[in-house]
């Protein structure tokens, strides 16, 4: 362990976030974050279940199942729960994509780490709502969820389209799926949508069984150093995305060539920083033609200026699960320094703050963040947890 002292600190902070219902985002009341929400509440979750602390793993059930109570009639899952009222939002403008993997990710890890099947057996139909909403949110039956704008944890930031990280939560959520029923139908699932991102979403001289024939042309702007963000029928996203990289080496979508690419390139991003790795890189500036679109995308205040927030900004919660993947890829020396730094983070200033500016360090978003703890803790638990790897696997 890196630091016991911090990682006590980390899961003290879900202690202080625990209610009857489940964690809540953040411990302060500030822009909802004092609600149970799907994605923060499971990720914390994970991080509980895989602490061992019998305490928070029960905190770690009542979230799971406040959020299965309050899925929509429809299949999708709510963005938040009240736990004063339990009076559920299912996202603004536009609803979450991301929340029914989230959501199965959450009930499969609880069975299988504490191999308590109350959960599992309660919810089978609302399980099976999930994967059915994502079904129809292809659109076209090829594999490939359809993400609208804020549609994601990123959910002030461009993207919109076929983006990679949203494919990744659902292959895992099927993997997780098919590892308690056996069910075929879930590994045949989960095995095409990972033809799908192989053939679509890592840059090769000659594209094969591209998805649409405009991506073809599209992939000349994009890197050859590591997963592409997403695509549209308009544009590729050409910018580094954290999370779905770790994701991608965390699921073993890659082959040994572009682990290692992509090894070189996050060692390298690292080393040029020495501090954590921004979720989404190269930073859009005021004058670059991506600004237009950010810079109208906010719900309270505009919070996406250069090197801030989803635009350059820091993030423990996505840095500890980059860690947890360099661990398991054997790149310990740096997962353990990564680990440090976001020990290092979460106690700057502002006890564990939401994230960080991408260049001074200094914290930038709402205070004791809920998922900030979880991030050390994951990152943590990675090398010390037997079953970790195991997760990610069919």
């Amino acid at each position: 362990m890196v630091n016991k002292p911090l990682y006590q600190q980390a899961l003290n902070l879900l202690y202080e976030a625990s209610t009857p219902f489940g964690f809540v985002a953040a411990v302060q009341e500030q822009d909802n974050y004092k609600r149970v929400w799907t994605r923060d509440g499971v990720i914390t979750s994970i991080a509980a279940l895989l602490s061992g602390d019998i305490v928070l793993i029960k905190t770690a059930k009542a979230t799971i199942d406040t959020l299965f109570n309050k899925q929509h009639s429809n299949g999708f899952m709510p963005s938040n729960v009240s736990p004063k009222d339990g009076a559920a939002s299912y996202g603004g403008t536009s609803g979450r994509a991301d929340n029914p993997s989230w959501a199965v990710i959450g009930l499969c890890t609880y069975t299988i780490l504490t191999e308590d099947y109350s959960l599992w057996e309660k919810y089978q139909q609302q399980l099976e709502k999930c994967f059915a909403v994502m079904d129809t949110w292809e659109f076209n039956g090829k594999h490939l969820v359809y993400v609208p704008q804020s549609g994601d944890w990123a959910d002030e930031y461009i993207q919109h389209g076929y983006i990679l990280f949203d494919q990744l939560l659902r292959v895992w959520a099927l993997r997780l799926a098919f590892r308690l029923t056996k069910n075929d139908t879930y590994f045949t699932k989960a095995q095409n949508i990972t033809n799908t991102i192989t053939n679509n979403y890592w840059k090769t001289e000659k594209q094969k069984n591209a998805y649409a024939p405009n991506l073809v042309h599209q992939l000349k702007d994009a890197s050859s150093n590591f997963w592409l963000m997403g695509f549209n029928p308009a544009r590729i996203y050409p910018y580094f995305d954290l999370q779905a990289n770790a994701f991608c080496l965390l699921l073993g979508i890659g082959n040994d060539q572009q682990n290692n690419v992509l090894l070189n390139y996050v060692k390298h991003n690292y080393a040029a920083k020495q501090s954590l790795i921004p979720s989404f890189s190269p930073t859009i500036e005021a004058e670059d033609a991506d600004m237009n679109e950010l810079k109208n995308n906010y719900a309270y205040a505009f919070r996406n200026l250069p090197n801030y927030f989803h635009n350059g900004g820091l993030w423990p919660v996505w840095n500890g699960w980059m860690a947890a993947a360099l661990h398991t890829t054997g790149e310990t020396n740096m997962a353990l320094d990564l680990t440090a730094n976001i020990h290092t983070a979460n106690n700057n200033k502002n006890s564990f703050n939401e994230c960080l500016h991408g260049l001074n360090n200094t914290p930038c978003g709402v205070e004791k963040c809920t998922w900030s703890a979880a991030g050390a803790i994951i990152a943590e638990q990675a090398m010390m947890h037997p079953e970790f790897k195991n997760l990610f696997n069919a």
